[in-house]
């Protein structure tokens, strides 16, 4: 498998890991992704998805900015009021995960109708979170 072009974002990964001294297996169970599926990440072989960089974020209670930053998500330079809005939005302990999405679906579509870029340029959006689909996405595991 090449390895995908996400800057230094496994590095990061087992770095903040290593911090909070947790083992891959007790990040992925807190992030609720499989074991090998994080370990792709951290070896730069998979690009994970907005909704797991937030999960594996709050498990490891960082900035999911952050992540999405060295995902190559968002631009480092991109207005903070959009980054803000979009982290706020993923943070809302009262809405759902595919609430969640479909709001950003929403927010995105009426930045591009405005004439704005879209934050992550689709790439970050499970379409089958998003549209309630039944897909199952990479780091889900058949039990």
């Amino acid at each position: 498998m090449a390895t995908l072009n996400v800057g230094n974002l496994g590095e990061y990964l087992r770095e903040q890991r290593r911090n909070a001294q947790l083992s891959l297996r007790q990040l992925a169970d807190a992030a609720g992704v499989s074991n090998p599926y994080l370990s792709q990440i951290e070896r730069g072989l998979r690009k994970p998805s907005a909704e797991v960089l937030q999960q594996v974020a709050k498990a490891l209670r960082i900035s999911a900015e952050t992540l999405y930053v060295r995902a190559g998500i968002l631009d480092a330079e991109r207005d903070r009021d959009e980054v803000e809005t979009r982290a706020v939005i993923l943070a809302d302990p009262t809405l759902t995960e595919r609430q969640k999405q479909v709001l950003l679906q929403i927010y995105e579509s009426f930045r591009k109708e405005n004439g704005f870029e879209i934050a992550d340029g689709g790439e970050g959006i499970d379409p089958g979170v998003a549209d309630g689909g039944d897909g199952a996405a990479p780091h889900e595991t058949a039990g």
